[in-house]
């Protein structure tokens, strides 16, 4: 049997799941079938913003879960950013309004792995002057 669902992929930190994060989710989930969440680890988040989450990853992760707006939530890898893009071969990745970790370059990775089909979109803002996990 061929799989023709189409699969969505998208990545952030999600410290604290307000309204311009299920409007992220929503927006990507119109992209495809299945959507599947990365979750960026503690260190990672520590790494790019200099300061850890206000909650942790299992936190964060499970948020997620709860929101019931994703087939699939996982961490993300600490050594291979790209490992998990390689792992699902996704149909459709979806950047945040602002997202600019790992997303440089992000075509030419793509090509590397393999993933010539893969879609790169960039989502809407949702009133990032009061939806902002920085702000809130």
């Amino acid at each position: 049997m061929v799989n023709d669902l189409k699969t969505v992929m998208v990545f952030g930190t999600f410290d604290g799941l307000h309204k311009g994060h299920i409007h992220f989710l929503m927006q990507a989930k119109d992209y495809g079938d299945e959507l599947i969440v990365v979750v960026a680890r503690d260190k990672t988040v520590k790494k790019i913003k200099g300061k850890l989450p206000r909650l942790k990853e299992e936190e964060r992760q499970k948020e997620i879960i709860k929101s019931k707006l994703t087939e699939k939530v996982t961490l993300g890898r600490l050594n291979n950013k790209y490992k998990l893009i390689k792992y699902y071969k996704p149909d459709v990745i979806c950047l945040g309004y602002d997202q600019s970790c790992f997303t440089e370059n992000l075509s030419e990775k793509l090509k590397a792995l393999g993933l010539l089909n893969t879609k790169i979109v960039r989502l809407k803002a949702y009133k990032p002057e009061k939806y902002k996990s920085s702000l809130l």
